[in-house]
C-alpha cells in the first residue's frame, strides 16, 4: 500500500463569514519553463490520474497506427456527456474499422451530463452512453489497425496498454509505480502529481506531431472532450490556447500553449471546488475569469462562497 496525505486546504466553504467545510488536497502550478510557480500539499504524492490522462493514451493510439478526423481524435481524449452526438461519433470509430457497440468493453453506464442524464430518464445504462465510450472506441479501432487482437485490448499486457503506459513514462520522466483499472475497465497507471504535471506540460509544448495534433483537436472540438454546460468545456472556450481535462476523484489538469500548467487532486474525489481553484489558478498568470459555481444559500440569500486557497504568502 502506497502512503496516502490528505495534503493541505484547497478551498473553503463559508457561511455567514464562517468556515463550514474544507477541501484539502495537492496541487502544482508550472511555469512555461518547467519551474514550479507553486504547491500546495505533496507534489510526490503518487495519485491515480484517472481520464485526465486521455490525450496521452489518444497519443499513443496514433503512434501506433490510429488514424482519425480531429473532431474524433477530441472524442477519444474525452469524458464525455453520452449526448447523442458522443454516441454516435464513438459509433462512427467503432464501424471505421468493421466493429460495432458489442465489442466495447468498457462498463455500461447512463449519460455524465446532467441534462442527458435527465433526458435518459430510466432507460437501462448501456456501454454506448458511458462517458470513456469514445476512448474505448479508439482503442479497439487503434487494435484493428495494427493487427491486434480486440477481444483482449484491456489487458495491461496487450500491445495497446503497454504502449500506452511506455507513453505516458516517457512524458512523465518517471515509472508508473502501480498498474490498477479504471472505472470504465481500461488500465490504470499510478504516478506522481509533479510527474503529471511534468507530462501534461510536456504534451502540450511538444514538437511531436502526434501530440500537437491531439492537443489542438481537444481545443478545436470541446464540446467532443466534455459537453455543453460543462467547466471543462466552457474554459476551453473561453480562454485562448487553454488544454484542460478532468477525472474521476478530484483529478484536474489544465496547461496554456506555452506550457504552463495547473495539476490538482481534490484529497476527498469531490468535483464541487473544480470551479473555483481553477479560477484561483489561472490568476496566477494574469488570465482573470469569472467563477460562476453557485453560491452557498441560507434559504434564497447567498450568505457564503467556496473560496479558493492556494495564493502564496
Amino acid at each position: 500500500m502506497t502512503n496516502f496525505s490528505a495534503g493541505q486546504t484547497l478551498a473553503e466553504i463559508t457561511r455567514s463569514g464562517v468556515v463550514e467545510s474544507v477541501h484539502t488536497g495537492h496541487l502544482v502550478i508550472l511555469n512555461s519553463d518547467g519551474s514550479v510557480h507553486l504547491t500546495k500539499g505533496d507534489p510526490t504524492q503518487l495519485t491515480y490520474p484517472r481520464s485526465t490522462i486521455k490525450s496521452i493514451q489518444t497519443s499513443a493510439m496514433i503512434r501506433s497506427g490510429l488514424k482519425l478526423e480531429p473532431r474524433l481524435l477530441a472524442l477519444v481524449s474525452a469524458s464525455h456527456s453520452g449526448a447523442e452526438m458522443h454516441q454516435k461519433g464513438a459509433l462512427e470509430i467503432l464501424a471505421s474499422v468493421g466493429l460495432g457497440e458489442k465489442d466495447l468493453q468498457n462498463a455500461k453506464d447512463k449519460p455524465l451530463g446532467e441534462t442527458e442524464r435527465r433526458a435518459w430518464g430510466n432507460q437501462e445504462p448501456t456501454r454506448l452512453a458511458m462517458n470513456c465510450s469514445g476512448k474505448h472506441a479508439g482503442m479497439l479501432a487503434t487494435c484493428v489497425a495494427a493487427g491486434w487482437p480486440t477481444a483482449t485490448y484491456l489487458d495491461p499486457a496487450h500491445p495497446l496498454q503497454v504502449a500506452i503506459k511506455k507513453e505516458l513514462e516517457n512524458l512523465a520522466g518517471e515509472e508508473v509505480a502501480l498498474t490498477s483499472a479504471d472505472g470504465c475497465g481500461a488500465p490504470l497507471f499510478l504516478i506522481s502529481l509533479h510527474g503529471l504535471a511534468r507530462a501534461m506540460r510536456a504534451i502540450t509544448i511538444s514538437t511531436d506531431p502526434i501530440h500537437q495534433s491531439v492537443v489542438q483537436a481537444c481545443r478545436d472540438f470541446p464540446e467532443m472532450v466534455a459537453g455543453e454546460n460543462r467547466l471543462t468545456t466552457r474554459l476551453m472556450r473561453e480562454v485562448p490556447g487553454l488544454f484542460m481535462k478532468e477525472g474521476a476523484e478530484g483529478v484536474e489538469v489544465a496547461t496554456l500553449a506555452d506550457g504552463r500548467t495547473i495539476v490538482f487532486k481534490v484529497s476527498d474525489g469531490s468535483i464541487r471546488p473544480f470551479e473555483t481553484l481553477m479560477v484561483a489558478a489561472l490568476a496566477e498568470f494574469g488570465i482573470n475569469i469569472e467563477d460562476k459555481t453557485e453560491r452557498i444559500y441560507g434559504g434564497s440569500e447567498a450568505i457564503g462562497s467556496i473560496r479558493a486557497c492556494i495564493t502564496r504568502g
